[in-house]
């Protein structure tokens, strides 16, 4: 049985690749039906068959049979052209004096063409003209009354070849509308994947740059200490580079934590410590202040529990905002931060009192940008410019509960 509708699935696929070819075959089969009814008694005198050899055509009746067939191999190109010719033949050979015209054939096929290839208002107007054209020529030119089942019966033949033709148009209309949909959904599916990968690229992003602009300018800074008092104060050399190397070893942690999510499954498990916040606040400020930049912090009296998503984006602020101060606020800067929380939001603000612009002096720097993104993504806002007076300022507010999915 599969079998059988595997053979009959890929038959009716070579035949859709070539459709003129199937329009001749029909073409073919369609004529072999007219001068079989031709030839055959419609009133057969014994019995409930048909009689061959009583009827014999005549060579007009011939002609108009292969001209009607013939037309059949263009109907999908032309249909009403089509329609038009084999229903002139028709009416033809209906007013040469035949009862029943064996052409008629050809115009039910071709009625049925122009219902599936068409719109609904066309298939009833050129459907209707239609029957009523062969049912009137049949009534007033054959030798039977005109109520025989014969003349009925053209109506009948041309009234269910509209019907199954529009039966069909509506069926693949449908089809495809189903067909299309399907597509569009899967290219939303594949537009959302590309979008969240590329949301989760941005993130990683971000979270590489916080990484590797904080530890590495703290071991630029502590590397140039080390190499100024190495030949006079060996000690102090040894303290810049024991600082030198713990950086570069929370900078290693850090990175592996950060590319451990991009690991398959199946690869060895990627560290589980939970993600910096500002329970570490404390630590970051020391790393900055052993790198020689004076820090004050103030946190506010609310309550300290923030949400994980806005802790750890209220830590990479402050990381990367005295970064900045660190990189290009100029010698002898000061920072100050402040931690508050007001009302829904929390608010931390970094200021210095440098000569410096905050921010890289040839544009080229993506900190300013990620803090943006980052915040953004949380609901909130950002503001960093210089301050009036000197030195800069860089201003966060974060929405405690928005777009974050946990309550404080």
């Amino acid at each position: 049985m599969t079998s059988l509708g595997t053979r009959f699935d890929r038959t009716r696929s070579r035949l859709r690749a070539h459709p003129l070819a199937f329009d001749a075959g029909l073409a073919v089969a369609v004529l072999v039906c007219m001068l079989a009814g031709a030839f055959a008694d419609p009133r057969p005198r014994h019995g409930g068959f048909p009689e061959f050899g009583q009827e014999t055509p005549g060579a007009g009746s011939v002609v108009l049979m292969v001209l009607g067939a013939g037309a059949l191999v263009l109907r999908r190109r032309h249909p009403l052209p089509v329609l038009a010719l084999t229903a002139a033949a028709s009416v033809t050979e209906l007013l040469a004096g035949d009862a029943v015209s064996p052409v008629a054939v050809s115009t039910v096929v071709a009625l049925y063409t122009v219902a599936s290839r068409t719109d609904r208002p066309t298939t009833w107007r050129v459907g209707l003209a239609t029957m009523a054209t062969l049912t009137v020529a049949a009534m007033l030119s054959g030798p039977t009354p005109w109520f025989t089942q014969e003349n009925l019966g053209i109506f009948a033949w041309t009234g269910m070849a509209s019907a199954a033709g529009d039966a069909v148009r509506s069926r693949r209309a449908f089809i495809d509308a189903i067909r299309e949909r399907a597509e569009r959904a899967e290219r939303t599916r594949e537009e959302e994947a590309r979008r969240r990968v590329a949301e989760e690229r941005l993130r990683i992003a971000r979270d590489l740059h916080d990484v590797v602009a904080h530890h590495i300018a703290l071991v630029n800074v502590q590397a140039g200490v080390a190499s100024h008092v190495m030949d006079k104060r060996p000690d102090q050399a040894k303290e810049a580079l024991a600082h030198v190397r713990e950086a570069s070893r929370s900078a290693l942690s850090e990175l592996r934590a950060t590319v451990g999510l991009l690991r398959q499954s199946g690869d060895p498990a990627a560290p589980t410590e939970p993600a910096p916040g500002l329970a570490l606040l404390d630590e970051l400020v020391g790393t900055f202040r052993y790198a020689g930049l004076p820090v004050e912090v103030a946190l506010g009296d609310g309550d300290p529990r923030l949400p994980a998503a806005v802790d750890l984006a209220a830590y990479r602020i402050i990381q990367e905002a005295l970064t900045n101060v660190r990189k290009h606020a100029g010698p002898g800067a000061k920072a100050e931060v402040s931690v508050v929380r007001v009302g829904p939001t929390v608010e931390v603000t970094v200021l210095d009192n440098g000569t410096g612009t905050g921010e890289p002096a040839d544009g080229s720097g993506h900190g300013l940008l990620g803090m943006r993104e980052r915040v953004t993504a949380l609901g909130g806002s950002l503001a960093a410019g210089p301050r009036y007076g000197g030195g800069f300022r860089t201003h966060a507010i974060l929405p405690v509960k928005a777009r974050t999915g946990e309550d404080a």
